[in-house]
């Protein structure tokens, strides 16, 4: 595990920071050795663990389990760390999970797979595809989906350059195997099927991938991450309602120039005898392209949705706990009485044993003191602003407050591959800000 340290500092200009501590050895992997190794290096650092405000990881079992998982097992010895899943890895997991959502699907990347092993298995197919195309085939990886959008571009913009590399590559081989191979591909590439698949995954992974790209940032604050997902929800359900379409009309334009029939023709299957039952069987779709919407298309979407929707659960909650703190947008026409319940969470979320960060009550009086802001006013503007003005000793409750719920990052990894872990850790009150251990 890589051990970063994360802080909020304060020079001419608010700022997150984070510095790279080294690695340690980890022989085991599960929640209970993991949570020892963790606490053995705080105390190495010299940094007691009751100041921890904040825990994030990947989602690996070991690490997010609700029971013997890292996460669990410190919250149990400090309530005042939260977990925080690792954004980009989670938006990993939701693309996997729509991925696996429908055979159309799976089968679709099981090709591109095919199509790179075809031609990176030999030097001579890899010049006849370089010769064609200006863009080559990538290699995808399980944990970054970043590789597949680059796969599904080079394919899904040079189809009629890949198809006419299969075909050279099948006159060209002595290899009978790899010149049925090489004529299979060239038919499944020009099918109008595969086309409209390329669409669909090409427009899906672009919307996630910027999502993606931007959680990844070092400076990513926590309600800014909740509001990008939720865009990105705004996004899939707009493309929901008329992106199948879209991709037909834009997936005829290519079939057309390579002379490939664009009307999709529904395989016979062989019908089986089956036994009586009290459900109904569902009514077949004789209609192959209406059929391609629903198990393909709906199914995909949908997933996304689902999963986007679960995976980040946990990070909304955290931010419902941060309240007003995160979106500040909601203080304008919030009654006295919804303030002191936003303050009173607060409050409750930074206190452990009868100890508190800050008090719940001055902070409401707090916020409903200070000067008129925009309504979008985020966290850290809100924070940048008390900076510029020297308001720490006017509003030391909201000024700390900020300081620890903006170290709570929305990415907790540096980049995909990475294994990391976070955690946000509470500074004096005469110092404010607040500091972020990353293993």
């Amino acid at each position: 595990m890589s051990v970063i340290v994360r802080i909020v500092c304060f020079q001419l200009q608010p700022d997150i920071k984070e510095y790279f501590l080294g690695y340690i050895d980890v022989e085991q992997t599960t929640g209970l050795n993991l949570s020892n190794v963790v606490l053995e290096k705080l105390k190495e650092l010299g940094i007691p663990f009751e100041n921890c405000r904040g825990q994030a990881y990947d989602n690996g079992a070991n690490m997010r389990g609700k029971k013997q998982g890292v996460q669990a097992r410190l919250l149990q010895l400090n309530p005042r760390a939260l977990f925080v899943p690792c954004g980009a890895h989670t938006m990993n997991l939701v693309i996997a999970d729509a991925a696996k959502s429908s055979q159309d699907a799976t089968g679709y990347f099981g090709y591109l797979q095919k199509l790179f092993s075809f031609f990176s298995g030999a030097t001579q197919r890899w010049s006849m595809l370089t010769k064609h195309v200006k863009l080559t085939l990538k290699f995808w990886s399980d944990v970054r989906w970043e590789s597949r959008l680059q796969s599904v571009t080079a394919v899904r913009n040079q189809t009629k350059e890949v198809r006419d590399a299969l075909l050279e590559a099948r006159e060209a081989v002595n290899d009978p195997v790899a010149k049925v191979e090489a004529q299979a591909l060239a038919e499944e590439v020009a099918s109008f099927r595969f086309v409209i698949c390329s669409v669909v995954w090409c427009e899906l992974l672009t919307i996630t991938n910027q999502v993606n790209k931007l959680l990844q940032s070092s400076s990513m604050q926590l309600d800014i991450a909740v509001r990008l997902i939720d865009s990105t929800k705004i996004n899939l359900s707009k493309y929901r309602q008329s992106g199948f379409d879209e991709a037909v009309s834009t997936a005829k334009e290519p079939c057309e120039a390579l002379n490939i029939e664009t009307e999709l023709k529904e395989k016979r299957l062989r019908s089986t005898k089956r036994h009586f039952a009290y459900e109904a069987v569902d009514e077949p779709l004789n209609d192959a392209l209406k059929k391609l919407e629903v198990t393909f298309f709906n199914c995909v979407v949908d997933s996304a949705l689902m999963s986007l929707q679960e995976r980040f659960e946990t990070m909304n909650q955290v931010k419902e706990k941060y309240g007003v703190l995160l979106d500040f947008s909601k203080v304008n026409g919030m009654s006295k009485e919804d303030l002191k319940r936003h303050c009173n969470e607060v409050h409750k979320t930074m206190m452990d044993k009868g100890l508190a960060d800050i008090d719940g009550p001055e902070m409401m009086q707090e916020i409903i003191n200070l000067p008129q802001l925009s309504p979008q006013t985020s966290a850290w503007e809100m924070l940048t602003f008390l900076h510029n003005n020297r308001l720490q000793e006017v509003y030391p409750n909201l000024w700390i407050a900020l300081c620890i719920a903006l170290t709570l990052r929305g990415e907790g990894r540096g980049g995909e591959g990475g294994y990391r872990q976070a955690f946000v850790l509470r500074a004096p009150k005469w110092l404010a800000p607040a500091l972020c251990i990353m293993l």
